[in-house]
């Protein structure tokens, strides 16, 4: 998909989901570093392949970053919550970052909450057509 409008479609419907997701790191703590951030760009990338589902943009400040995936109706947006930041955080902490090491300890890189909204709308064109359907009588 290279235009992040086109409209995806399954075997029995057709779709086009977007979920702006924000994960915070564990106790609000300023640890990335660029390589940090290039390597959960690239997990990101392959947990959302895993489940179907598209990253579509990422953004980032020192403790907490922005995403906004494209998934298909099956997934539920808790389970690719939950394995987003669980294999991000399994991966990034293995790699053992000095910035990480200073500022946090235990296992955990993220907050344990999450902030998830729904993205955009339905195009134009579609809402068009649906407003020109005649009702039965």
């Amino acid at each position: 998909m290279s235009d992040d409008n086109d409209i995806r479609h399954g075997r029995h419907c057709f779709f086009m989901m977007h979920v702006q997701l924000v994960f915070v790191t564990k106790y609000r703590r300023e640890v990335f570093t660029k390589n940090i951030l290039d390597d959960l760009r690239s997990i990101f990338t392959s947990v959302c392949a895993d489940f179907e589902a598209e990253r579509v943009e990422f953004n980032r400040e020192d403790d907490h970053v922005h995403l906004r995936v494209n998934y298909p109706p099956k997934v539920a947006v808790s389970a690719l919550v939950n394995s987003l930041k669980g294999v991000s955080s399994r991966m990034i902490r293995k790699k053992n970052y000095p910035s990480l090491r200073k500022k946090l300890w235990g296992s955990a890189l993220w907050s344990p909450s999450y902030s998830a909204g729904r993205c955009g709308g339905a195009p134009i064109e579609i809402i068009r057509h649906i407003e020109q359907q005649q009702t039965p009588h």
